[in-house]
């Protein structure tokens, strides 16, 4: 499917240092989780009304959130592709690491609201009802987070975009906090155990855990992160094929 629709929507999709392609790229990836997203928000939040979890109401509202990352992402490509003029000589590739970082931020604003909600559910207990079409709900949301997930991280990979790397991150934590919202569903309805706000604050505190290392890893190379060795053997060895070029040093890499 992801090979299908690179193929589909996005022209000259092997040439992916050029700047159009990867504004292509950017806006099918943005269009495909915010569409994803809206569907799984109004699929949860029904499944939420009808079991009167709490778990759930948060987890469809995070998809709502992730469906805002997506319209987030998609201005961010869109502005990243602008040409470079007289007050931005560099261009303005920056703004997908501004995109990354807004992403990265939203993610712990999530797991903000889903610990105070969790701890709300624990100290405020109310009865879970269990419904095999909210388990079902919950597990098709399950397998779309999943291919998000290894949809936005091929993308990811395939133009270096930190922005849909952590897209990518953040559709892994949905599955994962889904899964633990449905196991959770699952065993109160067989034990009468009420584990909806507990597993609440287990996902919260993963989702926080996640987002700070997001945002490290998008605000390094807007702060001047070094280049990798890799990077720097290569360029060293380009400069060293001229000939009369005796050594390198000092070199500094602008991103």
């Amino acid at each position: 499917m992801t090979d299908f629709l690179i193929r589909k929507f996005v022209p000259d999709h092997e040439k992916t240092t050029d700047v159009g392609v990867r504004a292509a790229y950017g806006k099918l990836s943005s269009t495909v989780s915010i569409v994803s997203n809206l569907v799984l928000f109004a699929l949860k939040l029904l499944a939420g009304i009808l079991s009167a979890s709490v778990a759930i109401t948060a987890d469809a509202f995070n998809n709502l959130s992730d469906a805002s990352s997506g319209i987030i992402t998609l201005l961010g490509f869109k502005m990243a592709g602008k040409p470079a003029d007289p007050e931005h000589p560099y261009g303005h590739a920056r703004y997908e690491y501004l995109s990354g970082l807004l992403i990265s931020v939203l993610i712990l604003v999530i797991g903000v609201e889903l610990l105070k909600s969790g701890l709300d559910k624990i100290f405020h207990p109310e009865l879970t009802v269990f419904r095999f079409v909210t388990a079902g709900i919950l597990i098709a949301s399950i397998a779309v987070k999943l291919w998000l997930c290894v949809f936005n991280r091929k993308v990811g990979i395939l133009i270096d975009s930190g922005a849909l790397k952590a897209a990518s991150a953040d559709s892994r934590n949905d599955v994962l906090s889904t899964t633990a919202v449905l196991a959770a569903t699952v065993i109160s309805h067989f034990t009468h155990v009420d584990l909806d706000g507990y597993m609440g604050v287990a996902v919260a505190a993963f989702i926080l855990y996640s987002g700070v290392g997001l945002v490290k890893e998008t605000v390094s190379p807007l702060l001047g992160r070094a280049p990798d060795p890799e990077t720097v053997q290569m360029i060293r060895d380009k400069i060293m094929s001229y000939p009369g070029v005796l050594g390198t040093h000092d070199l500094m890499l602008h991103d």
